[in-house]
């Protein structure tokens, strides 16, 4: 009985290592809006894309067999760039929502991210509650659930969306705002950038899950599921959570 349960084990084993995703060393493009620390950027030393996304999409790949190659593309046209092949799946801090998958498919999530809003430094005691109930204007990237966010607290038109990040922080510093809804994930990175400046003085807004975003019907998504299974089963995720936020 002792042989056949080793048998039995062995073929077990077997099976799973057979049916293990395998894409045969494939060069898969990424897509990547890298202007959010720590989650994308362009390293200005080496010129390299960076940061959290890109060594989970490779620690996924080292898994399934296949190679990232990153691609740096404005938030603003990235779906639809995507959607024409201009690369193979984005990894850009996208948070799934129920819209979203009606157009594209996505990963499992990877990490759970909850929102904040970015302020002036003198700001920094306005509660969220001052915010709401006095008509402040907050500014948020256009076409992010940042903007979505922000549309919660303050209303409509109270917010400034702009086509990118750079603008809103610049409608911020020139007090064409009050505050910027930012990713809490990349809170800590604007805070060293902005050190005097600003400060992340509201935290823990609405929480999303993100996830990796692929084609309508790409069979990729399988493979990369599985792949992101075997980071978390094998506590690589959490030590690229804690590479880069100090946390599991």
């Amino acid at each position: 009985m002792k042989k056949l349960i080793i048998a039995l084990t062995f073929a077990a084993l077997s099976a799973s290592v057979s049916h293990a995703a395998d894409l045969g060393g494939k060069l898969l493009k990424v897509g990547s809006d890298t202007t959010s620390p720590p989650m994308e950027s362009v390293d200005p030393a080496t010129g390299q894309i960076v940061g959290f996304d890109v060594d989970v999409v490779n620690a996924v790949c080292a898994k399934i067999n296949c190679q990232a190659e990153f691609i740096t593309t404005g938030w603003d046209g990235i779906f639809a760039a995507l959607d024409q092949g201009n690369f193979d799946l984005v990894a850009s801090g996208v948070s799934i929502t129920e819209e979203r998958k009606k157009a594209m498919d996505f990963s499992d999530p990877y990490i759970v991210n909850s929102q904040a809003v970015l302020m002036r430094v003198e700001d920094q005691d306005i509660t969220l509650e001052r915010f709401k109930d006095a008509g402040r204007k907050l500014s948020a990237q256009a076409n992010t659930t940042d903007a979505q966010v922000a549309e919660s607290v303050v209303g409509k038109e109270n917010v400034a969306a702009y086509d990118t990040f750079s603008a809103a922080i610049i409608a911020l510093k020139n007090k064409d705002v009050d505050g910027v809804v930012i990713n809490g994930a990349n809170a800590a990175a604007y805070e060293r950038e902005f050190a005097g400046e600003l400060v992340v003085a509201i935290k823990d807004l609405e929480s999303d899950p993100l996830g990796l975003v692929f084609r309508k019907g790409d069979e990729n998504v399988a493979a990369f599921n599985e792949g992101l299974k075997m980071i978390k089963d094998d506590g690589t995720l959490d030590q690229l959570i804690n590479k880069y936020w100090g946390l599991k």
